[in-house]
C-alpha cells in the first residue's frame, strides 16, 4: 500500500484543466492508496463553508466519493483555505489536521505541515497570518456577504502576489533553524510540507542523525503527488 501527499493545488473555476487532473487523480490513483494527505492550499481561496458554489460542491463531492471508497483523506489548512471548518469536514468526509501533525510513515516519525510558519523571515506574512487566524477576526469576516468576502479575498490575493514578486527570494523560503526546531520538538526524522513552491528533497544532519525534508510541488501547469511506498521508497510523480 502507498501513502499519497499533495499540496498547493490552488483549485479555482478559472483553471478547469487543473481541476480535471485532480478529479482524475481522485478517481484513478487515490482509491488504491492507504491514505491521502492534502497539505494545504487545495483551493485558491476559501471564503467560508457556506460558499456552496457549483465548483466548490464538485470538489467536495469528489473528495467524499474517494472517502466512501475506503481511502481516508486528511486535510491541513493552508494560507489560502484556513477558513475551512466543520462544515467542509462534514460535507467532504475529510479529517482536518492541526498545523503540525506527526504520523508514523512506514515506522518513521514524519511531521506534516503546510510550511508557511517555517518561513520566519517573511515577517509581513506572519503578521497577516496571526491576524487572519484570530477567531474574532474570522467571525467578523464570515458575517459579511459572500460577494463582499469574494471581493476581499481577491484583493488579498493581489496583495499576496505583489508581496511575492517584490520580496527577496530567501525571505520566501524556509528558515533552517525553524525547520530544525520544529523537527526536534516532534522528534521527527522526516518533514513533508508545501507552501514554498520549491519542490526538492533535502537531506541533512540533526543532532548527529540523518533526517530528510521533502517539499511538495505546486500544481501550476500540471499536477504532482508524492508517493511513499511501504518499503520506505518515495517518488514525486507528475500528473497530467
Amino acid at each position: 500500500m502507498t501513502t499519497l501527499f499533495i499540496a498547493d493545488l490552488h483549485l479555482e473555476e478559472a483553471r478547469p484543466e487543473i481541476s480535471d487532473i485532480f478529479f482524475k487523480f481522485l478517481k484513478n490513483e487515490a482509491p488504491a492508496a492507504q491514505a491521502l494527505y492534502i497539505l494545504g492550499d487545495l483551493f485558491e481561496a476559501w471564503i467560508g463553508d457556506d460558499d456552496r458554489s457549483l465548483f466548490n460542491q464538485s470538489v467536495i463531492q469528489a473528495l467524499r466519493q474517494t472517502v466512501s471508497q475506503g481511502t481516508p483523506v486528511y486535510f491541513m489548512r493552508g494560507n489560502r483555505d484556513f477558513l475551512m471548518g466543520r462544515g467542509f469536514q462534514r460535507a467532504s468526509g475529510c479529517q482536518i489536521l492541526p498545523d503540525e501533525h506527526l504520523i508514523h510513515l512506514n515506522g518513521q516519525p514524519t511531521l506534516l505541515m503546510h510550511g508557511d510558519t517555517l518561513c520566519t523571515r517573511d515577517e509581513k506574512y506572519l503578521r497577516f497570518r496571526k491576524k487572519a487566524r484570530n477567531f474574532f477576526v474570522q467571525q467578523f469576516f464570515l458575517l459579511k456577504s459572500l460577494n463582499t468576502r469574494r471581493a476581499l479575498a481577491k484583493k488579498a490575493r493581489y496583495a499576496s502576489e505583489d508581496h511575492t514578486r517584490n520580496a527577496a527570494p530567501e525571505i520566501m523560503d524556509v528558515t533552517l533553524s525553524e525547520v530544525e526546531r520544529v523537527m526536534l520538538k516532534h522528534h521527527a526524522r522526516h518533514l513533508i510540507h508545501g507552501h514554498t513552491h520549491r519542490p526538492a528533497v533535502h537531506e541533512f544532519a540533526l543532532e548527529g542523525q540523518g533526517v530528510r525534508r521533502t517539499v511538495l510541488a505546486p500544481w501550476h501547469a500540471e499536477g504532482s503527488v508524492l508517493i511513499c511506498s511501504a518499503d520506505g521508497r518515495q517518488e514525486m510523480v507528475v500528473l497530467n
